[in-house]
């Protein structure tokens, strides 16, 4: 595949869990002679995430917060940044995970999408071409496509998960202390439209829990600046006495995670990441659970605190013997991903 008969793809990373994820996909279908672009919305450290994992990316708009009004007018106005660079491109099929902008865009040039989606309770009020979910997400509850729904093998996690490779060189970096219980954190994403303020009270909660604690460090890791400076304020002696730790640069998500004796978040995919790796993980999500994480509290892979009762009761605080952890499996997943992108390319 050359010359004028290449394809090309326009993929469009708006979060940062984005990043990881599409980056064996680009290198498959790039391997394969496809064109690829890609864009980047300059929000929750997905370029500094890109530049660590060597993309090579368009930086295009950026996050305006939690107002519903100001979130309209900056997914019009990404839209509109967006619009003259994919007309020049042409791409022949638009691929995201999530992606507004990308879907308002791809319908006013009339471009095929594929939305990909492991969330079912997501909102979306244009529809994509298709919607590509992960097999344990029933049909049925997605909202409806244009022509129809494709499955992938495992979750999104399991993606990029199996390429992850160990860096003992992250506890020198973060200056954390190997005899010490490594618990990192993730807070709840305040901004989002799932956003329940019940995680707010949980999340202080387990901080207030965590720092009363003997022998612990805790691994923060806030989804912007506005978060690390309240948390900052809040929790400032845990801060002066090294019991809190917030990174003061972008670092390797999976690497901190498989150095960690367990994990608590208020998201979605530093929960599914820990599962994937074999880590101890507790999510204090308190939207909607979907069909991803109930399978994985199913099969005791994840556990949900719903309440401060759960933390004190739930959580267990203890070491992981790290270097006996098990390595992740490759279960096709990126395969199958990428096969599916290219039979509609070539159908």
């Amino acid at each position: 595949m050359s010359g004028s008969n290449k394809r090309r793809i326009w993929i469009d990373l708006d979060n940062s869990p984005h990043v990881p994820f599409f980056k064996p996909i680009i290198d498959r279908l790039t391997e394969r002679g496809y064109s690829v672009l890609v864009t980047a919305r300059d929000c929750f450290q997905v370029c500094g995430l890109a530049d660590l994992l060597n993309l090579q990316y368009k930086r295009v708009g950026r996050h305006y917060g939690k107002n519903v009004i100001l979130k309209f007018y900056g997914l019009l106005y990404r839209s509109l940044q967006l619009a003259p660079m994919v007309f020049d491109y042409k791409p022949d099929l638009a691929v995201a995970h999530g992606s507004r902008s990308q879907l308002v865009v791809s319908k006013l040039l009339g471009v095929p999408s594929i939305m990909i989606d492991d969330y079912e309770h997501s909102r979306n009020m244009l529809k994509p071409t298709w919607i590509m979910t992960p097999e344990v997400i029933p049909e049925e509850s997605m909202h409806s496509v244009r022509r129809g729904f494709i499955k992938y093998h495992g979750i999104k996690e399991d993606v990029y998960v199996p390429t992850f490779t160990p860096d003992p060189a992250i506890m020198d970096d973060l200056k954390l202390n190997k005899d010490r219980i490594v618990v990192t954190i993730r807070p709840p994403a305040t901004e989002a439209h799932y956003h329940n303020p019940e995680s707010d009270v949980l999340f202080a909660a387990i901080i207030n829990h965590l720092g009363q604690m003997k022998n612990i460090q805790q691994v923060i890791l806030p989804r912007n600046k506005k978060q690390e400076s309240s948390i900052k304020q809040t929790w400032t002696r845990l801060f002066d006495r090294g019991i809190i730790i917030i990174p003061d640069h972008v670092i390797d998500g999976l690497n901190l995670i498989w150095h960690s004796d367990l994990v608590i978040s208020g998201g979605g995919t530093m929960n599914r990441e820990a599962a994937a790796l074999g880590v101890p993980v507790y999510s204090f999500f308190r939207g909607k659970i979907g069909a991803v994480d109930q399978y994985l509290v199913k099969n005791n892979r994840l556990v949900l605190l719903s309440s401060v009762d759960d933390i004190l009761t739930k959580l267990k605080i203890e070491k992981r013997d790290v270097e006996s952890g098990n390595s992740p499996v490759n279960n096709g997943a990126c395969a199958s991903i990428v096969q599916s992108i290219i039979q509609i390319l070539e159908h």
